[in-house]
């Protein structure tokens, strides 16, 4: 259905050669790609692609509810990818962007430094938004085996 269509994220691809597959089930190469996926997630109201791709730790937490509304509620009007920071250690990255939605009073965006965690072969949203009781010296949410302090955590402040 939207196979032949330009892609949600504005990557100026097909969204059948950029998006979908990840929405299918390969796995991103890049937090970039994940970020964009998940745009293009929302932008479909796919809340399930959005939960599993949040670090496992934090995927009970979330509101689902509350996201397939927003995403409902939301005349998505666009993507910007800013910067990427692919390497801030081993396992981190951030992306930059800013998600435009329409308005009664206009176009809008929402500016955002999003986190990203690498475990194993797949990369996953670090959702700041869950409130999750750690302390600093439990094992990291990620499952890196280094104490939280030393690993996620500051991508959570």
């Amino acid at each position: 259905m939207f196979s032949d269509r330009p892609c949600f994220c504005q990557s100026l691809q097909f969204y059948s050669q950029c998006c979908q597959p990840y929405h299918l089930g390969k796995k991103t190469d890049t937090a970039e790609q994940l970020m964009r996926s998940r745009y293009s997630a929302y932008v479909l109201q796919d809340i399930a692609y959005i939960v599993n791709t949040t670090v496992p730790a934090q995927q009970d937490l979330l509101n689902q509810a509350a996201m397939l509304q927003w995403s409902k509620d939301t005349e998505w009007d666009g993507l910007d990818i800013i910067r990427h920071i692919s390497k801030l250690d081993k396992i981190h990255a951030q992306v930059e962007f800013k998600a435009y939605y329409l308005t009664e009073h206009g176009r809008d965006f929402h500016h955002e430094l999003s986190a990203f965690v690498r475990i194993g072969q797949q990369w996953y949203f670090l959702d700041p938004t869950v409130q999750q009781i750690l302390s600093m010296k439990q094992p990291c949410l990620c499952g890196s085996a280094k104490k939280f302090k030393y690993c996620c955590a500051p991508f959570l402040a």
